[in-house]
């Protein structure tokens, strides 16, 4: 057996480093987020730079379609190879970079308010402190422990101010998901609904739809990060990914960055038990 085989051979029986893993899932949630969002960024972007809006909160640096692409198109490169480098220094420099570019997107003017970025950017800041971490532990199982916590903590505070932007009467109602979803919306099960059921009905399916949305979210923004971490995390996974799947699968620009953050939890080994 030659050298190279011998080397592949080890590196295919090799069992994965869980911190590791847990790196690499987040990124691939970052990276997803982002590559779900290119088609609607390409369009964005070109209006935005053929309709200019000049509003004197924000400096010249954060209304400059420049600043916007580069600042996208760098977050998206470099999520890209800290997926694949493995180098510690490397990942480090990527993982700055990535912050650094979605700081400059959650405060630019053609994107500040737009959810996709902030969830990246909080995801961001978690691998930012993780990555940093890894330098300094070689206890695999306390360090998976706190950074699943740390990612069930983000989730919530997430989910929580979504719930809290809901309180209201209109959502309590379902005057606004019906505006949003029941009325018009061209989505699969909203134009099932549409077709087999009347207009009344429907606005008592929103009210009830809304409601369960508020409370979904505010418990699960309330209690999910003080759950067990593999229980947390498969609630986590499948409540972010019903939210894109019964409503929009757009969704998921926003959501996929979470999805991959919560899935840390899945790693996180049960405490051993002296008897």
């Amino acid at each position: 057996m030659s050298a190279i085989d011998a080397t592949y051979s080890t590196a295919v029986v090799m069992p994965v480093n869980r911190l590791v893993l847990a790196h690499r899932l987040v990124q691939i949630g970052l990276l997803l987020t982002l590559v779900w969002k290119w088609s609607f960024f390409q369009l964005a972007s070109r209006i935005y730079a053929d309709f200019t809006l000049v509003d004197p909160f924000f400096p010249d640096f954060f209304r400059s379609v420049i600043t916007l692409r580069i600042a996208y198109l760098a977050a998206v490169g470099s999520i890209a190879l800290n997926l694949v480098t493995g180098s510690r220094n490397w990942q480090q420099t990527c993982t700055w970079i990535t912050f650094a570019s979605l700081t400059i997107l959650c405060l630019h003017q053609a994107s500040y308010n737009d959810m996709t970025f902030v969830t990246a950017w909080w995801t961001s800041l978690w691998s930012v402190w993780y990555v940093h971490q890894l330098s300094r532990t070689d206890n695999e199982d306390h360090l998976l422990s706190r950074a699943a916590f740390l990612s069930r903590l983000i989730i919530s505070l997430i989910l929580l101010g979504g719930a809290v932007g809901k309180w209201t009467g209109e959502y309590w109602s379902g005057e606004v998901l019906h505006d949003i979803y029941f009325r018009d919306r061209d989505y699969w099960a909203f134009n099932f609904l549409r077709a087999n059921f009347e207009p009344e009905t429907l606005r008592v399916m929103a009210k009830w739809y809304s409601r369960q949305v508020v409370m979904i979210e505010t418990f699960a923004g309330l209690g999910l990060w003080a759950l067990p971490p593999k229980i947390a995390a498969a609630i986590a996974v499948v409540l972010l990914s019903s939210i894109a799947l019964s409503s929009n699968f757009l969704l998921f620009s926003v959501l996929s960055t979470l999805i991959g953050l919560a899935s840390v939890g899945f790693l996180v080994r049960r405490p051993k038990t002296n008897r």
